[in-house]
């Protein structure tokens, strides 16, 4: 899940995201600061990625947790899916343009 960096301490970061705080382990994306952004995946900070990806992320994670519930799957993700690209798009999405 994204959660945004609100503190540090040495090897690990306070991070806030989906309405939860926990103190995440940084060792594998090493030093962040206040402000930044990670993906974070069973008490570790993953990758650092930007506000942007964090919003698509969020966004995912909605969507998936509205259909969970029952609730209409067709919502606006905030961003172009897999499903509504072009080929030339998915190419380039996974690395092959």
């Amino acid at each position: 899940m994204p959660m945004q960096v609100t503190a540090t301490d040495p090897g690990y970061a306070w991070c806030e995201g989906r309405g939860e705080r926990r103190r995440v382990n940084t060792a594998l994306v090493g030093n962040v600061s206040p402000g930044d952004w990670l993906l974070v995946f069973l008490g570790d900070a993953r990758e650092c990625i930007d506000a942007t990806r964090a919003l698509e992320v969020n966004s995912a994670l909605d969507l998936v947790l509205d259909a969970m519930q029952g609730s209409d799957a067709s919502a606006e993700a905030g961003f172009l899916l897999p499903s509504q690209m072009t080929s030339a798009q998915l190419k380039q999405l996974s690395g092959q343009a």
